[in-house]
């Protein structure tokens, strides 16, 4: 229950986070995305004040034995740059810039009632019974 309330109040304030910096509204992240038309710089600040919170606190909380509400961290291990990842970051650019949504700002439009961010989120569970079905077979 405790890991429950935990889970949720991150998410809260990850949605919070992406409405303060409107990464929800899909026009200001096209306009950041089209460096040759209306560019609007303003998100790159959010992606760099993201990355140095990441980079000031993964040393730390790496150093830990263990997550406060896990036996282990989950962190990939994977080192190689292979052909599934270049699709799957190929898919996910082609995505985000046909729609303005990334997976989590689409999920946080959900609060908005977007039909947009909707059909988004369907778009990605289908995605991912693809990947299940055509990939995994």
């Amino acid at each position: 229950m405790k890991m429950n309330l935990v889970a949720l109040l991150a998410g809260v304030i990850f949605g919070l986070g992406l409405a303060l910096s409107q990464m929800i509204d899909p026009n200001k992240v096209l306009n950041f995305l089209d460096i040759s038309g209306d560019w609007d710089p303003s998100l790159a600040f959010v992606m760099m004040g993201a990355l140095v919170v990441t980079i000031v606190t993964f040393r730390f909380i790496l150093k830990r034995p263990s997550p406060i509400f896990e036996s282990s961290f989950h962190v990939s291990k994977q080192t190689v740059i292979n052909r599934p990842l270049i699709v799957g970051a190929a898919v996910f650019g082609v995505g985000w810039g046909m729609t303005g949504y990334c997976p989590g700002p689409a999920v946080a439009s959900l609060g908005l009632f977007s039909k947009e961010g909707v059909l988004m989120v369907v778009a990605i569970y289908a995605g991912f019974f693809a990947e299940r079905y055509f990939v995994k077979k």
